[in-house]
């Protein structure tokens, strides 16, 4: 029986691509990475992430020292950001049946709650854990249900993008991929996501039914 329901947070509850493209140009202008341009965002939906790298002339090794100041540039751009359409509603109907909601994400706890109280939500989120590395996530998930001593069938994941998808199967958890994320569907399905959906009523139906 499923008691959590643990969402992503960029991607999956909002849509922070602006916000990101925003932060990502000032580092790419400073470091002389290659620029996101607004017109590349759909295409780079349908790429890998170390494709996406080498379009963009980042070298993976870097990532320990850019993702600290892109999490503090992306803070500085959070008016940018905002909840999918249905997302908000979707979150207090699954709380209102009485699913408990966290959130484990790759983004700060510090931008991640202080959005949640702008949006008067931080009521019914009763966790958010992040993790410092890119692809760490499986550790923080896995920290997540020996806290709560969960099996990892009390729990669900809702995710958009493939390391979702491998950090979940590494310690067995099911896995929900959502179609209004970054990663397009032919790059998640090579790594089987458990189910599929494509607007928060389909995500609502498939958690309730």
């Amino acid at each position: 029986m499923i008691k959590y329901v643990v969402f992503d947070f960029d991607g999956t509850l909002v849509d922070s691509k602006y916000a990101f493209q925003t932060a990502w140009n000032i580092l790419a202008d400073k470091y002389g990475f290659g620029r996101i341009e607004t017109n590349q965002i759909h295409s780079l939906k349908n790429m890998t992430f170390k494709e996406r790298s080498k379009l963009l002339h980042f070298p993976l090794y870097k990532i320990p020292m850019v993702v600290p100041e892109l999490t503090r540039l992306y803070r500085e751009s959070m008016k940018n950001v905002h909840f999918f359409d249905g997302m908000k509603n979707t979150l207090l109907r699954l709380s209102e049946e009485g699913f408990q909601i966290a959130i484990i994400s790759s983004n700060s706890e510090d931008n991640i709650r202080a959005f949640l109280k702008e949006n008067d939500l931080a009521r019914i989120v009763t966790e958010v854990m992040c993790s410092s590395r890119i692809f760490g996530k499986d550790k923080v998930i896995s920290r997540f249900l020996n806290n709560h001593k969960l099996q990892a069938s009390e729990m669900v994941y809702v995710g958009d993008e493939s390391r979702d998808i491998i950090a979940c199967k590494r310690i067995g958890v099911k896995v929900i991929w959502v179609g209004w994320g970054f990663d397009a569907e032919e790059i998640v399905t090579l790594h089987k996501p458990d189910y599929l959906v494509y607007s928060p009523h389909e995500l609502e139906n498939l958690l309730l039914n």
